[in-house]
């Protein structure tokens, strides 16, 4: 029997057939109408993915970081969300990192041989002194890529919390796991393609993951991201109006702590919000978990 036969990944769609044949309206009404399915099937999975959140966060907490392994679209999706984590989030490039089968010639350039070599999965863990603190989740959609597989082995055998994050139901990577997320999106439009739905739902579940996680981590207050590095002039706007927002203050008091600072929002926003130096602020957040919420009430308690 061909080793996809079974895979829910590699079925055909029959909401999809005779779609060559269709006008460019019909093509997209067809795409549309499946991509709708792509968000409830990942509700089911929320608690899973809960799960992992949490797993996340004490990881990072004690000193651990955060590892995607993936090939292709799921190599690719995972040095998406990892690159965004630093500018985004204010963390260091290490916090979040991806590892994709064929290395960086693979983000530009199919590498498809390079997800054959289980052997090359486990070197890359290695090579980044991955340990027991760290996480690894595999993305994989049909789940069986020997390099994501090697990878879990590996993770597993240094005693970390390893994911498998698939779209199959036979996904060999829940075989390598102690956490399972299972996004079931179904047969794709056009048969095998998981760029599509199952990358879809991929990119859904590592958003969730890594904004849950930084939010807990205290990376945002209410819905700012307080701790955006201001590398740009773009960003460096965004950051005096989240000052604005979030400290209730005008334009000038704005960019006048932003300055005061040295540019940390974060930084700036207790400061107007408590009226004190940028010591005192920086202070008060790295005794209380880097969250302004907690620093905001420890200074109540303690005037």
């Amino acid at each position: 029997m061909n080793l996809l036969e079974g895979l829910t990944t590699e079925q055909r769609n029959p909401n999809s057939i005779g779609i060559d044949k269709k006008d460019t309206i019909s093509i997209l009404k067809i795409i549309n109408e499946e991509d709708k399915s792509v968000p409830l099937a990942v509700e089911k999975e929320i608690s899973n993915i809960g799960i992992v959140v949490d797993i996340v966060v004490a990881a990072f907490k004690r000193g651990g970081r955060l590892f995607y392994v993936g090939a292709g679209t799921s190599g690719r999706l995972g040095v998406l969300d990892a690159a965004e984590c630093p500018p985004t989030f204010g963390t260091d490039p290490q916090m979040v990192q991806a590892i994709i089968a064929g290395g960086r010639e693979a983000l530009v350039r199919a590498v498809e041989w390079a997800e054959d070599k289980e052997a090359e999965g486990r070197k890359e863990i290695d090579k980044r002194g991955f340990t027991s603190r760290d996480v690894l989740i595999g993305i994989t959609a049909s789940g069986q890529a020997p390099f994501v597989i090697g990878a879990m082995k590996r993770a597993r055998e240094i005693g970390a919390s390893v994911v498998a994050l698939s779209c199959n139901e036979k996904s060999k990577t829940f075989n390598h796991a102690g956490y399972i997320i299972h996004i079931d999106v179904g047969p794709e439009i056009i048969t095998g393609s998981t760029r599509m739905k199952s990358g879809t739902a991929q990119k859904l579940v590592l958003n969730m993951i890594t904004t849950a996680s930084m939010i807990k981590m205290g990376k945002v207050y209410n819905n700012l991201m307080v701790d955006l590095v201001p590398v740009n002039n773009k960003l460096i706007q965004r950051s005096k109006r989240i000052i604005m927002l979030a400290a209730g203050c005008d334009a000038e008091t704005a960019a006048k702590v932003f300055k005061e600072s040295g540019k940390k929002p974060k930084t700036a926003i207790v400061m107007v919000l408590l009226g004190v130096d940028k010591e005192t602020a920086e202070i008060l957040l790295n005794e209380n978990e880097g969250r302004i919420g907690l620093a905001v009430d420890a200074y109540g308690k303690s005037s």
